[in-house]
Formats: structure tokens, sequence, C-alpha cells
């Protein structure tokens, strides 16, 4: 089985993202279960505004990915009580997967589970879960029931994840939970595929 993040950070390589932090607990509790973990820095990439799979662009190869992943993980962190924009691009560009089917006449996002990681010195973690996860749903994704982790600080600025102890128990508890919960439920869609 395989599983992609995306991780939607603003920051290009090398500069150091929390989110990657915290998705990368996601993906070494994944990997534990032998899971094949990718992970994609989207900032890196050259993906233009639209909602097409092919426009000249970078996002074709990562559309490859989708497609090869029976788990994605949509990595974002919290801006003004928002997703980021490159996660907002992210969904933008995979809207065109909603009409694209397989040689089987099915949506190839079916019997593909996802999740959320979200990071952030803010809050606003729940609203920016509910758009990534509402948005992959749309799209065909399964969504199993707690498939997000998220760190904050809480109420206004503060530090980062990488510059604090403050909760990281309790977020990579629950990412791990999210880790089982993911495979769990792809396992599942493996063995009794979505009806197209």
């Amino acid at each position: 089985m395989r599983a992609l993040i995306l991780n939607c950070t603003l920051k290009k390589s090398p500069a150091d993202s929390n989110t990657q932090k915290l998705a990368d607990v996601v993906g070494a509790e994944l990997g534990k279960h032998g899971v094949e973990v990718e992970s994609v820095r989207v900032a890196d990439l050259r993906v233009e505004p639209g909602v097409e799979t092919d426009m000249g662009d970078d996002w074709t190869a990562v559309h490859e990915k989708l497609l090869a992943a029976e788990i994605l993980v949509v990595a974002s962190p919290t801006w003004l009580g928002r997703p980021s924009s490159v996660a907002q691009r992210v969904l933008e560009r995979m809207d065109a997967m909603i009409s694209e089917t397989g040689d089987d006449d099915r949506p190839v996002a079916y019997d593909r589970v996802a999740g959320v990681v979200v990071t952030g010195n803010e809050d606003g973690a729940h609203h920016v879960i509910s758009e990534i996860t509402g948005a992959l749903n749309d799209i065909g994704y399964t969504i199993p029931g707690q498939a997000w982790t998220y760190w904050n600080m809480g109420p206004g600025p503060g530090p980062d994840y990488s510059d604090t102890d403050h909760g990281h128990e309790w977020s990579e508890k629950t990412a791990a939970t999210m880790a089982s919960n993911l495979l769990a439920v792809a396992t599942a869609l493996a063995k009794q595929p979505i009806p197209a």
C-alpha cells in the first residue's frame, strides 16, 4: 500500500517546515505497518492556478502520484484561520479528478482514503480540517473517522511547533490514531471496493 503526503507549507525547500514535522509523524506510523510513504512539498513545484490535470506544469507528475497512492494526507499550515493558499491550489487542481474515470468507468478517487494534518501558532485547525476534508470528499475520497491531527498554540500568535514541546504528546498520539484509521479503511476498501 502507498501513501502520499502533500505538504502545503508556503515555504520552499530547504526552509524548515513545521507542517512537515507533524506530517512525518503520520508517515512514520504508516511506515510501521508496511505502507510506502512519499512526501511532496508543493511549494517547490510549478503548479499553476486552474482546475485541469494537464496544464503543462509540475501538477501532472503529482496527479500520477495521487493515482498510485491509496492513502492521501494533505498537510497545511493555518493562515488567518484558513488552509494555506498552496492547499487551496492543490484542491483546485484536484477538482479535475471529479470527472476522471478509470478503465472500470469508476471515479479515479474511489477506494482511496484521505486525512489532514494542520499546524499553526493560531487557532482555526478544525475549520481547516473541515474545508480540506469536505473538498476531498467531493472529489471522491473516503474520509475515515478521526483522520486528522493538528497542533496549535491556541488563540493569538506564539511559537511554532518546532519551537516548543507544548501539545506534542497529544498531536502525536492523534497522528498515530489517524494513521491507523486511514490504513484500516484503505484496507477495507481494497477488499470491498465502492460500486460504480
